[in-house]
Parts: structure tokens; sequence; C-alpha cells
């Protein structure tokens, strides 16, 4: 949203260029694609070796059985098996079996997949954007924003294995916010497209993606439902924002698919055996589920706010607010439908009760849709729930976001503020210094984790790939009952990791994978 537009003024009138009336404008010239440039081989450099990671991928955990099922009962089987017999996970089985198709080639792909679209989702999205707030888009700040953010989401947290390369964990909580970007970047094209047979389209897209994932991802879905409800209330007529009723078409499609492929998954004869196995669960209600589920929450975010590293997406933001007003104003987008060809389009305000609203709205979906996962985790894992960190991704990808977003608003609205006046060329360059070491130490700061996750990755496939050519040998050999030494990476179950082998669901994976009766422990 325009920070310049507020009450009595017009939404559609751009603000100078950064540096018009002063020197700094030469300097920030060479300074913001110099740091842009260095962000982008920083960035990209640890999102590549993560992508190249992938060609290490062995199975474990999810894999085995996923896996298994996808070779022996084909894309429609496995899905037919979530549905009757595991989760309810309809869209969830159907990525797995298309991933799993052809062995483990999906698997080890995936990553790469996952990072090339998210870099340009996030790229168009960051271009619109700044359109939105009359700035003209700089091609390599945006792409080194969306590396910087994507480098945080993969390797700031606790689980970076799950992250990014173990497929069952990034079809659940990673792949769902690259469909979401894609189908907020849709939504923008169609509540600005003036053909009704187009719009039309959008919307029925919009609830057949959101009944999809709303079978793919539980958490995923209440975040982005949060999301677009508090978009589509900002954006009825009445308070200035949209000036029809477009958007808040859209949310309401969006958030009604979401609601239906909820009540499929949970209705699923999977789900309700899933949900019979803890009869004796206490209410998600009831005071002393809400007071641990807070607990936990405190617990969670502790974890997130001990990685100062997030800060570099704020100061990465803070360059592409800088670098937006460069080449001076553009024609303002910032309007969600354009006029009819010939027609006018008339001057409007927005209260600024509203804008002050929309500039806040990620700090709630953010806090409700995190505690939303919480809740979720405790329901289904009881109170250690919280620490499956690889859920976290369908929060901490808005949460980036937003402190991209801040800071941008931030560069753009400081850049315009001080342009003319005569401290600009030292304080602009110095902000753009400083957010420029910010972001550049964020990246670095990752440097450790991703060494420590190439070097278990690399060694885990040396020794699976091993064992494997002896289980293999074995097996074609005519051997029933073959030996296995559990082959344990990010924090993810192997077999025998309980004592009863009858209820080790891992091990019996493991037997189908390679066709035999048994294994045992080496």
């Amino acid at each position: 949203m325009s920070t310049a537009a507020v009450e009595g003024e017009d939404v559609r009138t751009p603000s100078p260029a950064i540096g018009r009336e002063t020197g700094c404008r030469p300097v920030l010239r060479q300074l913001l694609p110099a740091a842009g440039a260095t962000l982008v081989v920083a960035a990209g450099a640890l999102i590549a070796v993560g992508c190249f990671l992938g060609l290490y991928v062995r199975p474990t955990s999810d894999d085995w059985c996923a896996a298994w099922k996808a070779r022996d009962l084909g894309v429609l089987g496995i899905t037919s098996d979530f549905y009757t017999t595991q989760n309810g996970r309809i869209a969830n089985a159907f990525l797995s079996g298309v991933v799993y198709g052809d062995g483990l080639a999906g698997a080890k792909v995936l990553p790469t997949v996952i990072a090339v679209c998210f870099t340009a989702g996030l790229v168009l999205l960051g271009r619109d954007f700044i359109r939105f707030l009359g700035g003209r888009p700089r091609v390599l700040v945006l792409t080194a924003c969306a590396l910087v953010v994507q480098a945080l989401l993969y390797f700031a947290g606790t689980r970076s294995y799950q992250v990014l390369l173990w497929a069952p964990a990034t079809i659940s909580h990673t792949v769902p916010s690259v469909i979401g970007l894609g189908a907020l970047l849709l939504a923008i094209r169609t509540v600005r497209h003036p053909r009704a047979a187009v719009r039309l389209a959008g919307f029925a897209s919009a609830f057949l993606v959101g009944f999809a994932l709303g079978t793919l991802s539980e958490p995923f879905a209440l975040v982005s439902g949060l999301l677009a409800a508090g978009v589509g209330l900002l954006c009825l007529p009445r308070f200035g924002l949209a000036r029809n009723r477009h958007p808040f078409t859209w949310c309401l499609l969006w958030c009604s698919g979401l609601v239906c492929g909820l009540v499929v998954l949970y209705t699923s004869p999977g789900a309700r055996w899933r949900r019979a196995q803890q009869p004796d669960e206490e209410s998600l209600l009831s005071a002393g589920e809400l007071r641990g589920a807070f607990a936990d929450w405190l617990h969670m975010w502790d974890y997130v706010t001990g990685q100062w590293a997030y800060l570099g997406a704020a100061a990465v933001g803070v360059l592409l607010g800088l670098a937006s007003g460069l080449r001076g104003p553009a024609e303002p987008v910032h309007r969600l439908r354009g006029p009819a060809p010939g027609e006018r389009e008339p001057r409007r305000t927005v209260p600024r009760r509203v804008l002050i609203a929309v500039l806040l709205l990620p700090v709630p979906v953010v806090v409700l849709g995190s505690f939303a996962v919480v809740v979720g985790l405790r329901s289904g894992y009881g109170p250690s729930g919280w620490m499956f960190a690889r859920t976290w991704t369908n929060y901490l990808v808005p949460m980036e976001l937003a402190l991209c977003g801040y800071g941008a608003l931030l560069g753009a609205r400081g850049g315009r503020w001080l342009s003319g006046r005569r401290t600009a060329d030292a304080v602009l360059v110095t902000g753009a210094v400083a957010a420029g070491c910010l972001a550049l130490a964020s990246v670095a700061a990752l440097v450790p984790n991703v060494r420590q996750l190439t070097t278990t990755t690399v060694a885990r496939s040396v020794g699976w790939d091993a064992q494997d050519s002896r289980i293999r040998t074995e097996a074609a050999g005519g051997v029933t009952d073959v030996g296995y030494r559990p082959l344990h990476i990010g924090g993810l179950a192997e077999p025998f990791f309980t004592g009863s082998y009858e209820r080790d669901w891992v091990a019996a994976c493991v037997s189908k994978w390679y066709g035999v009766d048994r294994i045992h422990r080496l």
C-alpha cells in the first residue's frame, strides 16, 4: 500500500525520485547494484549448494513408505491409500506419487524445482509491490531479495534438511508456500483484468487451488486462510481500498476452497483412524490444553527470535526500497483494477485507518497463524509437537515477506523524505551500506549450517549406497531377513526407532521397498 496515500490525498500521486535534487544519486546508482550483485552471489551460492545436495538425498522415515507405495500402487493408488488409511491428505498423496513415481529421481530434483519456482514467484511479487508503491523495479535487487529470503527460510532454522531436502516435509510445508505465492500472483491479475471471462476463470481457480491446499497441508491452510480473510475484509468497497468486490470475491472463494478441502480431509476414513489412535486426548479448547499450547508457542518463538539472521530479510528490503526510486517515479499501478479503455480513473482517497490496518495486517496473521500451527501440532503429536520445526515454514514465509516489505517501505519512504535535504547524501549512503552489511552478515551466518548439512548429507549417501547394494544382492539371492544399520539424518526416524518391531512402521516400509519379509539390526 502506497505510503503516500493518506486521507485527503490522491493515491495516484507518485513521489519524487530519491536524490533528484542532491548529489547522492550517482553514489547510490553504483552502490545498490553492487550490493545486490554481492547478495545474489552469496545467497545464490548457498541455495545452489542446497539444490546440489538433492543429488545425495536418500530415503529415510516417511520416504520409505511413500516410495514403495508410489512404485507398487501408482499415483492413484497412493492417493486412495492416504485417504482411506493414513490421514486424508489426498493432494499430498498425489504429489508424493508424482515425486516418487520414478524411484528416487523426483526427490533428488525437487529441491531445485522448489528453489527455481520460489525465486521466480518472489521476483514477480516484488515487481508488483514496487510498482504498487510507484517505484521502478530493479531486477538485480529483486533477485537478491528473493534469494536472501529463501536462504534464511532454508538454513536459518533448526531443521534445514527437512525444510529443503526431505521430500515428505517439503511437499507438506514448503511446496504449499510456493503454490500460495503463485495463487497470490494469479489473484492480482484476476482482480485487475477487465474481461469478465478471465476474472471468472481466476475465481474458479481460487476455489480449486484452495481446495487442493486444504487437502495438502493443514498448517498452511490455516495461515493462508487468516491472511485471505483479513485482506478480503479490508478490500470491501466501503473501506475505499478497492472500488469493486472482485478482491473480496477472490478471497471468499479461496477461503471456501480451503474450508471444503479441510472438511474432506477431516471426515476421511484415514483421518478418523488417526484420531482413534488417541481416544483419551484432552479437548483442544480445554483450559489445560490452551495453557500448554501457549507455553509451546512461547518456546517456539524463543527459538525464532533467537536467530538474528532473520533481520537480513528487512535489511535487503531496505535496499529494494532505496533502489526502487533511483530511476525516477513510475506510473503507479496500486489499483486493484484498471479503468476500462477510454474511461478516466476517478480520484479517490483511502482513510488513514484503513492504510494502517493494511500495514499491520501481517502481524496478527503471523501471530495467530503460528499459534494455530502449535495447537495443531500439540493435537497431533502431543506436548513435544511444537519441536517439529519443519511446520514452522508455514508462518515463517509470511513473516520474512513482511519483514522484507517493511524494509522496502522504510527504504522508499526514507529516501523520498530525505530527497532535497542537505544531509541526504550521507544518510542515504550510510543507510544503504548498513543495510547491505547486515544482509550480507545474515547470509554469512548461515554458512556453518550449510557446511554441516553438506557433510552429513554426503556422508550418509555414501553409507546408504553401500548398504543398499548389499541388501539388494542378498534379496536377489533369496534372503528374506536382511540386516539393516540405521543411518540417521535430520532428526528423522529410521528402522528400530521403537522397541516393538510390530509397531516399527519404518522397518515395515523398508521391508516392502526391498521385497523381503523382515529386517534386523546390524
